[in-house]
């Protein structure tokens, strides 16, 4: 295998002067001091004036390739202070017009000073980095018919990325553009061929890339990686569509054949005619992340026939009577199966293969991790910041899929062992599927939104029609007379779409009065005090292909494949169905509604005069405020109307009166005001503000969302805000009661629906970002 790029050395660097000084002896009889940087300005920049036009004499010539062959030793071979004063000599000024010379000796050489002194400090490249005309050169020199001289340029380019100002002036400069069209431009290999090379550091693995091509190419795209990778996403935004949907097409068939050699685990010995370079497989899935993120992947489908295909015509009734309430099975009674319509493409793959067992085995080496993101998190680049060395692993056991079994109900046995530390799954782990399979065990996979467009396309429409920010699709392959996860809660809502055979499903009442909220501990005991099975009220369900099963949040449950040949027409079978998720986050639940109309109100009105004349009225307004929302959190611990969905967000039901659409919504949120303004007080406040001072525990740590309504809401510390209560404790009180009473009977539901929407927008946004991102990752 080739070596990486090496920089010419002083000794190579004391041959070329000594050769230019006895070419030019000949020629010349100037002499100057060769350790005086002043000198060596004067002595370039009298060659340059002596230039003809757009061509230097060949004593020129000399003298500046002898300059700066001195300059070059000067930095490889003095102390930090004297490289320093070198650079700071005006020769520096004349490196924009040297780069970018005619003679390619002389552009190469001062390309190489200029990588030289990029790399000898932090201060050096930022001076190098801060001057204008150095980098348009660099762009100028990197796109040059000359390959040398464009070599030379990408090897100064990549010494200077080594700081972030370096990558920073680039982009500034819009360079991005320019190096894009550069590299696609240069011809290339149709399907690109690439080798592995396994390196750790810190404990961690990483592969470096080799590939087929020249150096000069991968030099290129590995600048074009650095910058796509420190781009902002405005920045992004600004890439010229046509030159990124041609790079994201180069991209995508470079990640197939990188990915590929990840999921086989096979890491190609070295072969000569692999160039090995600086660019990580996780580098690559991260442009390739970055630059789709803001892409419109084709839509198989939309809200109607998602709505049409899962609900029939029974969405209504169902919202009304089933949502957050009970089970309701949804038959196939038009005999038109699901794979038919919204899931066709994933259904067809699924034919398409001989066996299940192939059909796994190509479904989990074409997937790669889907890196848990912040359920708050709406930046999308901060997010990748922190993920970046993830991104593009192939599947985590645990996080990503779970092979399982269940034999009585209760214990769950997962077929590989360690399962309970996540790790990511190989070669061998994969090509084991088909004895996983026989044994009995399931296969749960994941966040299938982030790996099939058609999949994330019913996602997004079911999304929509629940006014949520994401649904989750999770897909779970079960063998004939087997039972996959044991009886268990979900903390969400889920859709059952039965694919492909037959299932029967056993549904709990909800053992608890109140639904489980999102990442609530949903543990529950299933035995009585006589270790009887509690299954009183149980509902059987027995689901076909095409059958549709609603479960509210909180519901036990479980489910396995028939043993009862008569229901499977003498044939036992496997069972495929999806999950969809709807998964209530805090903000979208009705309290989470409370907290924006709270906010909302404190920005509509003017609390300093309506609370207090003091100087101190301002502070006493954000007291009041923290305070109210304790009150809102504390109404939303004990009632149950709290957790319910807020379906203020979802789009317009056609069908649906307008009674439901409107008053509906009114009454539930007039409901909750009443019960706020009878039933909070500032003692209970009080109290839980001293109980958690007392615990060192956060209350508003589960209110970290609402600063996505105002950047620049204050933030008033625990310690601080029961300070001043304690202190002006009869104030703060009376303040507290009138501000109650005042928003409790001012605030307006339809003025409060419309900050509302925007926090779902934004929350809709990222997570658009994010699927897109990973979509372009999967390989399927």
């Amino acid at each position: 295998m080739m070596g990486k790029r090496r920089r010419r050395t002083s000794s190579s660097s004391a041959t070329t002067s000594s050769s230019a000084t006895s070419s030019s002896s000949s020629s010349s009889s100037t002499t100057f001091d060769q350790s005086n940087p002043q000198h060596l300005f004067a002595v370039t920049l009298a060659a340059l004036s002596n230039h003809e036009i757009g061509k230097p004499t060949s004593e020129a010539n000399l003298l500046i390739r002898k300059a700066l062959d001195r300059l070059l030793f000067s930095l490889l071979s003095k102390s930090p202070n004297s490289i320093m004063q070198t650079l700071h000599a005006p020769l520096i000024s004349l490196l924009p017009v040297l780069i970018t010379s005619k003679c390619s000796e002389i552009a190469c050489s001062s390309l190489e000073i200029v990588g030289t002194a990029s790399l000898f400090s932090i201060e050096m490249n930022e001076q190098i980095a801060f001057d204008d005309e150095i980098v348009k050169g660099l762009i100028t020199a990197v796109a040059s018919s000359r390959r040398n001289v464009s070599m030379a340029a990408c090897n100064a380019l990549l010494d200077l990325f080594t700081t972030s100002v370096g990558r920073c002036k680039l982009l500034e400069h819009s360079a991005i553009d320019n190096l894009i069209f550069c590299f696609l431009q240069v011809p290339k290999s149709s399907t690109p061929s690439v080798s592995l090379v396994m390196e750790q550091l810190d404990g961690k693995t990483f592969f470096t890339i080799g590939f087929t091509e020249d150096e000069y190419i991968i030099s290129l795209l590995h600048i074009v990686i650095i910058l796509i990778n420190d781009c902002t996403l405005d920045q992004l935004r600004k890439i010229p569509r046509g030159l990124a949907n041609n790079l994201l097409t180069y991209l995508a068939k470079l990640w197939a054949q990188v990915h590929k050699h990840i999921i086989i685990d096979t890491v190609q010995e070295s072969e000569k005619r692999f160039y090995l370079s600086n660019i990580r497989t996780n580098n690559l899935a991260e442009s390739l992340f970055r630059l789709s993120m803001e892409r419109t992947f084709t839509q198989p489908s939309n809200f109607q026939e998602v709505k049409t295909s899962i609900f029939h015509d029974n969405f209504e009734s169902f919202i009304v009577n089933h949502w957050e309430k009970s089970p309701l099975l949804i038959k196939n009674v038009s005999n038109t199966s699901l794979r038919d319509n919204v899931f066709s493409t994933f259904s067809q793959f699924l034919k398409s293969k001989d066996t299940v067992s192939s059909f796994l085995e190509c479904l989990l080496q074409n997937l790669s991790s889907a890196i848990p993101i912040g359920s708050d998190e709406l930046d999308i680049i901060s997010f990748l910041n922190e993920a970046r060395e993830n991104i593009g692993c192939p599947l985590i056991y645990q996080q990503d899929i779970r092979v399982v079994k269940t034999s009585d109900s209760k214990r769950e046995k997962h077929f590989f062992r360690g399962f309970d530390v996540p790790y990511i799954l190989n070669a061998r782990d994969i090509s084991r599927c088909e004895e996983a399979y026989n044994d009995g065990y399931t296969f749960a996979l994941r966040g299938m939104e982030f790996r099939l467009k058609d999949i994330a396309a019913v996602s997004e429409q079911l999304t929509s029609l629940f006014g949520q920010p994401s649904t989750g699709v999770n897909m779970y392959l079960t063998p004939p007379k087997s039972q996959g996860l044991a009886r268990h809660r979900d903390d969400h809502c889920v859709v059952v779409c039965q694919i492909r055979g037959v299932k029967r499903w056993r549904i709990f009442p909800n053992p608890c009065p109140r639904l489980p909220r999102l990442y609530e501990n949903v543990d529950y005991n299933f035995e009585g005090e006589n270790g009887n099975e509690k299954i009183d009220g149980c509902k059987e369900f027995l689901l076909r292909e095409g059958d549709v099963l609603y479960i509210p949040r909180g519901f036990p449950h479980e489910a396995c494949t028939v043993t009862n040949d008569d229901e499977t027409n003498g044939n036992a079978e496997f069972s495929l169905h999806l999950t969809l998720a709807i998964e209530i986050e805090p903000p979208f639940e009705w309290e989470g509604f409370v907290h924006v109309a709270l906010h909302h109100w404190g920005d509509t009105c003017n609390l300093s005069s309506r609370i207090s004349r003091d100087s101190s009225s301002h502070d006493l307004d954000d007291m009041i405020m923290h305070l109210m929302h304790i009150a809102i959190k504390l109404i939303g611990n004990i009632d149950p109307t709290c957790r319910k969905a807020c379906l203020a967000g979802a789009i317009s039901y056609p069908l649906v009166t307008e009674d439901f659409l409107q008053t509906h919504q009114r009454s539930t949120f007039n409901h909750l005001l009443s019960i706020i303004n009878s039933s909070s007080n500032f003692n209970d406040v009080y109290s839980n503000l001293e109980v958690a001072i007392r615990k060192n525990e956060d209350l508003f740590e589960n209110l970290r969302w609402v600063r996505h309504l105002d950047q620049k809401m204050s933030s008033i510390a625990m310690e601080d805000l029961f300070h001043v209560v304690v202190h002006q404790k009869d104030k703060v009180e009376a303040a507290f009661m009138e501000a109650k009473s005042k928003f409790c009977n001012e605030v307006v539901f339809d003025d409060v629906v419309h900050r509302y929407s925007m926090l779902l927008g934004k929350y809709r946004s990222m997570r658009k970002r994010y699927m897109n991102g990973m979509l372009a990752l999967s390989c399927v």
